[in-house]
């Protein structure tokens, strides 16, 4: 079966998932409606966990933009809200009671922003009080993953410090995802492995965690195959300056990799994209940074740097909190309200300068969901028709947390789900099809999920299904059936495949170098210009 990189990895990796959000003082931004209105009160939920025992829960919040705080039920600034015990479950998989809170904050008008924290203390056992999220359940998880990557045992009752009263935010606005990410036929392209340019060969094409020699000048250059193809969006891999051929480590989010062409290429490709009537997007990293990014060298080599707090530095072997314990990926503290402006700058600034038409959202999970709600009004102030997307591999009840906070997700279960039908062949079509009608009414229309059967972070369909590409025609025809925009991984189209798995090799193994010319299967390719066409 697949392997698919994040928390949810394997079936202990779910049962440690389970069990962590489910400790302690939990909220995660649970309120309903998901995404509110102007004029809807919003009903926000928390949870006490069997191992927390609490008499009071209190909820504390503001409108003028100030951070609220308070303690036991008495704001300091704001208001304060009690939240009642509404019930009591049993939950097996924890074998503990959990306990259910609720408070409704009253309907506030279009534009409002609305933080809020949540406590809760005991007056029986002295407990101090306690303010969620605690313990941490993302840090848990990200820890428990971390070591079975590293082949570790996993964490036994590991619990993270307290942050120490975490903000919520959610904005009252009309947003909407903009029409033409609905009817968008999406284009991965994994720039250094794309092509080199009209008249340039490979560097080469042996070591794939290497450079390859792609450029967005290439990309231009393939403009016309492209827009043959009845692609109207491409999805770029991470364009910034960066040490690695993949650019999920930024050292500077100010200047686009020279190694690809620098600013001027993206911009020309920009615009010669645009006048064909092909939109562009960017893959942003918001949850970390190469460690040798200045930023992140002055706040570790100076304790007093102003950019010290953008960061979250510990007792741990690294020294630092990282992206799955890599340490040359520090985790930025996105709740630092310094660090948090700084991203948002960044979003705007590509935006705005190079009219790029949004972001593919590296390890949105990483952050907390609110984080996303500033960062999406950050963007409609700049481009008010910009598209927002999250790579979120989670459950579906914790990508509904995205509702209202980004335009949509990138659909893991459908891609799952097309793989084992088509490519594993264990699930049938029946039960495709059952899952997906499930699927489709559990998230709202306006919540864009663009469909893949597969990317950059997994095997290739075709190895997966052992060189069989009538199983991928199969699998690409269902996709190009759904509601939801589709995304063609690079070379999908003309049958390319890789010659080891990523499983014990890396991820890499599937960023193979695209075929061109007479490499190109000719039948899949008119095949997927048929079925993409037919989408109308």
């Amino acid at each position: 079966m697949d392997f698919i990189f994040g928390t949810w990895s394997t079936d202990e990796l779910k049962l440690i998932h389970h069990r962590a959000t489910r400790r302690g003082l939990q909220h995660h931004g649970t309120i309903s409606p998901r995404d509110p209105q102007p004029g809807q009160p919003v009903v926000v939920d928390a949870l006490t966990g069997g191992d927390f025992h609490a008499d009071h829960v209190a909820l504390y919040y503001t409108l003028d933009g100030s951070l609220p705080a308070g303690s036991r039920g008495v704001a300091a600034n704001g208001i304060a809200l009690p939240m009642d015990r509404v019930t009591i479950e049993w939950d097996s998989i924890s074998w503990a009671y959990l306990t259910h809170w609720r408070a409704t904050i009253p309907a506030q008008p279009d534009g409002a922003v609305v933080h809020y924290r949540i406590s809760a203390w005991s007056d029986t056992n002295g407990n101090e009080e306690t303010f969620a999220n605690f313990p941490d359940s993302q840090q848990i998880v990200e820890v428990a993953a971390s070591n079975y990557f590293k082949n570790l045992p996993m964490p036994n009752n590991y619990t993270p410090g307290d942050r120490c009263g975490e903000v919520f935010t959610y904005h009252v606005d009309s947003f909407r995802s903009p029409q033409w990410a609905h009817d968008a036929v999406i284009y991965h392209i994994f720039v250094d492995r794309f092509y080199p340019g009209d008249g340039k060969t490979w560097t080469q094409t042996e070591d794939l965690f290497g450079f390859c020699g792609g450029t967005l000048w290439g990309v231009i250059d393939k403009l016309d195959y492209i827009q043959d193809l009845g692609v109207n969006c491409i999805w770029l891999s991470p364009t910034w300056e960066s040490p690695s051929h993949h650019g999920y480590d930024v050292t500077d989010y100010c200047k686009t990799e020279p190694r690809l062409g620098g600013d001027e290429a993206l911009k020309a490709l920009v615009k010669a994209a645009h006048a064909r009537g092909i939109r562009v997007l960017l893959d942003l990293v918001c949850n970390h940074i190469s460690n040798e990014n200045p930023v992140f060298q002055s706040a570790l080599n100076d304790v007093n740097s102003p950019h010290r707090d953008w960061f979250i530095f510990d007792d741990s072997p690294i020294g630092y909190r990282t992206f799955f314990a890599v340490a040359s990926m520090p985790q930025v503290n996105l709740t630092n309200p310094g660090a948090k402006a700084w991203m948002l700058d960044i979003a705007r600034y590509w935006l705005k300068e190079f009219d790029v038409d949004g972001y593919r959202l590296d390890y949105a999970n990483g952050p907390n969901p609110q984080f996303w709600w500033e960062f999406r009004a950050a963007c409609r102030e700049v481009k008010p028709d910009s598209y927002i997307f999250g790579e979120v591999v989670e459950a579906p009840d914790n990508i509904a947390h995205y509702i209202g906070r980004l335009d949509g997700c990138l659909d893991f279960h459908i891609g799952e789900a097309l793989r084992r039908t088509y490519g594993w062949k264990n699930l049938s079509e029946k039960a495709l099809d059952e899952f997906i009608a499930h699927h489709h009414l559990y998230f709202p229309s306006d919540f864009v999920m663009p469909s893949f059967v597969d990317n950059h972070d997994m095997d290739r369909f075709l190895w997966i299904a052992e060189g069989d590409k009538e199983a991928l025609k199969r699998a690409a025809a269902y996709q190009m059936k759904l509601p939801n925009p589709p995304i063609i991984y690079y070379g999908t189209e003309v049958g390319l495949n890789q010659d080891r798995g990523t499983h014990g090799n890396g991820l890499h193994m599937s960023r193979v170098p695209m075929l061109w010319g007479e490499d190109q299967d000719a039948d899949m390719l008119a095949f997927y210009k048929q079925i993409i066409k037919a989408r109308g």
